[in-house]
């Protein structure tokens, strides 16, 4: 999938390596202050990003992300390591570097007395973008503000503005494009047409850095998955794979005698829920599923469903950063 990207991608000339992002050795050490300690934000961080890919950036708060986010954007200086934004090195090819991103922040950052459509020429032309290469009615649009297009910002309702925030971050059309927390208290309106947007940039080869606290958003969108804490990559990987490093599955029975006996093997788990199914809880490593089945059938349960409950990201997550 990511390989068709990059192939539709490549033919426009707009991605030119194979990874759209190269860090290594990342550290970022905040200078003391307020009678507090050097704290050590990112410590040694190693990880690429590949182009064309939606690409899920994790962590629980304080872990890293945002410092990481910022170091990308050019908004905040590195103490050491290595940047490659598209192949090109971030300290000696800083104005190339910004310009291949663009960030949506968490923030509501613009001015309230700008409209959508000046609030998008402004930035635009902070980028140096030509008023002949400009896309500012396209843009309007592609995030649903033509009819706010002269409203003030301030009047906008927040959902609006974060739609703008959107449009903000491709005025100069970034090769990657950076969300941070961009569905955070939005609407499911909002957070269905965000998506739709997302996946139709992704579809023309934008690489699409995400941060999240909605696990299952980045389940359902994201190719591969970083997850950071204190600092540090726990773990990189496909979002299946990452999902598939949990060792546990469940078996939900509905039955017709659900009080029945049952003759299980070791490491399996009966949990009897409120809604009148049975639970069977265990280790895909210790167990055999035709085990559990064999001894389901024998017990007499009379059943009339049967489905299993697999682990998800948030069960990874937790796994990961816990303790």
């Amino acid at each position: 999938m990511i390989a068709a990207r990059i192939a539709r991608a490549s033919g426009k000339g707009r991605i030119v390596t194979a990874n759209a992002i190269e860090i290594e050795g990342l550290v970022k050490t905040y200078a003391p202050g307020g009678g507090q300690p050097p704290k050590r934000a990112l410590k040694g961080v190693d990880l690429t990003i590949p182009a064309g890919s939606v690409f899920g950036l994790l962590g629980p708060n304080g872990a890293g992300k945002s410092t990481l986010i910022n170091i990308l954007a050019g908004l905040v200086a590195k103490t050491s390591g290595v940047v490659r934004i598209r192949g090109l090195d971030q300290d000696r090819h800083m104005r190339a570097t910004r310009r291949a991103i663009g960030v949506m922040p968490q923030e509501l950052n613009m001015d309230p007395f700008f409209s959508p459509r000046n609030t998008l020429e402004v930035q635009a032309g902070l980028y140096g973008v030509p008023k002949s290469r400009r896309r500012t009615d396209r843009i309007l649009e592609m995030i649903g503000l033509v009819e706010q297009a002269g409203a003030y910002a301030r009047n906008l309702s927040g959902g609006m503005r974060r739609r703008l925030l959107l449009g903000k971050a491709l005025v100069h059309d970034p090769a990657i494009l950076v969300l941070d927390e961009p569905t955070a208290g939005v609407d499911i309106e909002l957070r269905q047409m965000l998506w739709r947007n997302i996946r139709e940039l992704n579809a023309r080869g934008v690489t699409i850095i995400l941060t999240t606290h909605y696990l299952e958003e980045a389940e359902e969108m994201c190719d591969e998955v970083a997850i950071i804490n204190r600092g540090e990559v726990l773990v990189r990987d496909e979002t299946r794979a990452l999902i598939s490093r949990i060792d546990r599955k469940t078996l939900v029975i509905t039955a017709e005698n659900p009080d029945m006996p049952l003759s299980l093997p070791d490491g399996v788990r009966v949990e009897r829920r409120n809604d009148g199914t049975i639970a069977l809880c265990y280790r895909i490593s210790e167990v055999r599923a035709g085990a559990v089945l064999q001894a389901v059938g024998a017990a007499g349960l009379g059943i009339r469903d049967i489905r299993t409950e697999e682990p998800d990201l948030t069960e990874a997550f937790l796994a990961l950063t816990s303790g």
